[in-house]
């Protein structure tokens, strides 16, 4: 899809391409990030951008445990965060800790497609949990999934792609089945919660800790969506005070961060994130390209769930195939993410990190190619 918009921007140019295929945010960092950027980036000391201790500077994760103490309610220590390379590296750091070859871990879909492969990368092995046709978990189906090899159950709330918040009653229910599950096997299955988007929720929803729910919870994190700043690969990796053996993951997942390759995050990126905990870019404007994609592409009749969170939306196809779908958009030189990459086919998935311009200059794009498709099933 990234090449593809190159190769269409080039012949028909930048704005004659509408590209909704990347979730790469395009807002301004917020004031906060900026003037602390200047402030950290002009002081000199030496080892200043050096190696620090590989889970990271102790202030920066004493101000992430302050956050997390205060959105949870439990008393978290420095002791219990990493400094990673982001979630991803979080994500990876936890499941090289936490696997033997074989393991399982609980997906479910629609997915991040890198999750596949992240696990794959620690010999895990994948199994799927098909949300319910809202796109939320289904305790049933997660709790048939467990066996004695379930090691990790991955959750991303707010999703990508589907933009749903996990209320604290889903959340209730996952405990519920995880602790009956984990009773039952003899040993803990870990809630692994994979949350950049947290501060991206609109109209009144609730961002509600895991951490609160379920003891054996590890929570991989990042500033790159909330701050925008996806290309410095700064983020953290969390576990619960309550959590067994947390002082044993902790150990393993900071020697585990050294040997992947990340050694530590990066030291500036450190030294700025204390000074921006409570910031957040302005999410107006993802809730006005919400709003007004969604009203257009109801309004034309496309099936979508309007997002609680995220700048995603995930309708679903006029037609079965959802890679013919999103080729026919590219027509319209139009460029989504099939739902077959999410492991969810038959849905497309649209990332409104674009200008409203762009927005406004694809909807009857969106318009055309969904009724040209429902005239010929007609």
């Amino acid at each position: 899809m990234f090449e593809t918009g190159i190769l269409l921007k080039q012949r028909y140019g930048a704005d004659q391409v509408y590209d909704f295929s990347l979730g790469n945010p395009d807002l301004e960092s917020p004031a906060e990030f900026n003037r602390a950027l200047r402030e950290e980036a002009a002081k000199t000391a030496p080892f200043r951008h050096g190696y620090m201790p590989n889970a990271g500077y102790p202030e920066t994760r004493r101000a992430i445990a302050e956050m997390l103490t205060t959105e949870s309610g439990l008393g978290f220590s420095q002791d219990q965060i990493i400094m990673t390379c982001g979630a991803a590296g979080a994500i990876n750091t936890v499941l090289k800790s936490l696997l033997n070859p074989g393991d399982e871990v609980i997906i479910m879909p629609p997915y991040f497609v890198e999750y596949e492969f992240y696990i794959g990368n620690h010999e895990g092995k994948k199994v799927e949990a098909r949300t319910t046709t809202e796109f939320l978990p289904d305790p049933e189906r997660i709790a048939q999934a467990i066996t004695p090899k379930t090691r990790v159950l991955l959750i991303n709330t707010p999703n990508n792609p589907s933009g749903r918040v996990y209320s604290a009653e889903t959340f209730r229910q996952l405990a519920t089945v995880l602790e009956q599950k984990s009773r039952e096997i003899g040993h803990p299955v870990y809630l692994l919660a994979d949350e950049p988007y947290k501060k991206i929720i609109y109209d009144g929803h609730s961002y509600h800790s895991p951490f609160r729910f379920y003891a054996n919870t590890i929570m991989a994190n990042s500033f790159s969506k909330d701050l925008s700043l996806a290309g410095e690969r700064i983020g953290f990796l969390a576990v619960s005070p309550r959590a067994e053996d947390v002082q044993l993951i902790i150990g393993a997942a900071t020697f585990c961060n050294r040997v992947l390759g990340f050694i530590n995050a990066p030291a500036l990126m450190q030294h700025i994130i204390p000074h921006c905990l409570n910031a957040s870019v302005d999410i107006s404007a993802y809730r006005r390209r919400r709003d007004l994609l969604y009203a257009a592409l109801t309004k034309t009749g496309y099936d979508v769930i309007k997002p609680e969170g995220t700048f995603y939306m995930f309708p679903k196809c006029p037609i079965p195939d959802d890679i013919e779908f999103v080729l026919a958009l590219q027509e319209e030189r139009i460029l989504t993410t099939p739902g077959s990459a999410f492991h969810y086919p038959g849905y497309f998935r649209i990332s409104y990190t674009v200008d409203d311009r762009i927005v406004e200059a694809a909807l009857p794009g969106f318009e055309k190619v969904f009724r040209t498709f429902k005239q010929k099933n007609q």
